[in-house]
């Protein structure tokens, strides 16, 4: 049995280390990810086209009849709005152009059927994909058909296809996310969605990207407000959990 000063001390360590995580701010927190995980970073050079691609996380309501860069029908209402408006705030000199191709509901065959017109055709030189929800979730509520091994070929093909046409382009794989516990389409997670999120950090290492990992992200971002303020249903995020992700997305890029 321990004694008194013991389970003070412990009980000490313990309230400070949980002050320690709702003091720090959002740059804070995902830093000390980034940290933690020794993620790499993305230089970027003028000139650069910078495209975001995946499902409803990154489309965000986007206006799928505006085409035009650094607009902000485009761009949606979600982090990579927020991401693009910090990048031509922070780097004016660069010259950057950024657009949003995601569309809500895709798995990664179906960024494969739109491929030539919405990313090749574009000519990014540097590509930002967040996929791979929809291919695990969407076994379990839409009768899709995929598998694991169906996530990872076809993720490999894709980026083995964009590499084919643009060589030099700097890749940025986002990690596929869930936040438990919250009431709605997401509410329930399996041990299976880890596999797709490890599939997606060995493509990212197979293909030389910058991995960002946004389940630690959250992770750590639940210890200091609720889950719902930073998601509604588990992936789609709140304001705040829009400006979380694009901080870490911004994290993993330099000028």
């Amino acid at each position: 049995m321990e004694d008194k000063q013991t389970s003070n001390r412990r009980s000490f360590i313990k309230t400070a280390s949980l002050g320690s995580v709702l003091a720090l701010s959002i740059p804070d927190m995902v830093k000390d990810v980034f940290e933690e995980q020794k993620v790499n970073k993305v230089t970027l050079s003028t000139n650069d086209t910078i495209l975001f691609q995946g499902d409803s996380i990154t489309d965000a309501g986007r206006k799928k009849e505006e085409k035009h860069f650094n607009s902000a029908p485009a761009l949606g209402s979600g982090y990579a709005f927020l991401a693009a408006a910090e990048l031509l705030h922070k780097y004016p000199g660069k010259q950057l152009k950024i657009y949003n191709r995601g569309i809500s509901g895709n798995k990664v065959y179906q960024l494969a059927e739109r491929w030539e017109e919405d990313c090749l055709a574009i000519q990014p030189t540097v590509l930002s994909i967040l996929i791979g929800v929809n291919d695990h979730w969407h076994v379990k509520r839409n009768g899709y058909t995929g598998t694991l091994k169906t996530y990872q070929d076809d993720y490999k093909a894709l980026l083995d296809r964009t590499k084919q046409k643009l060589p030099d382009i700097k890749l940025i794989i986002g990690e596929p996310f869930g936040v438990a516990g919250i009431k709605g389409n997401y509410e329930i997670w399996e041990s299976l969605f880890n596999d797709y999120q490890k599939a997606a950090q060995d493509i990212a290492s197979t293909f030389g990207a910058v991995f960002i990992p946004y389940q630690r992200v959250f992770d750590k971002a639940i210890k200091s407000a609720p889950r719902e303020y930073w998601t509604y249903d588990g992936v789609h995020t709140t304001l705040a959990g829009a400006k979380l992700m694009a901080q870490a997305w911004t994290e993993a890029v330099k000028g």
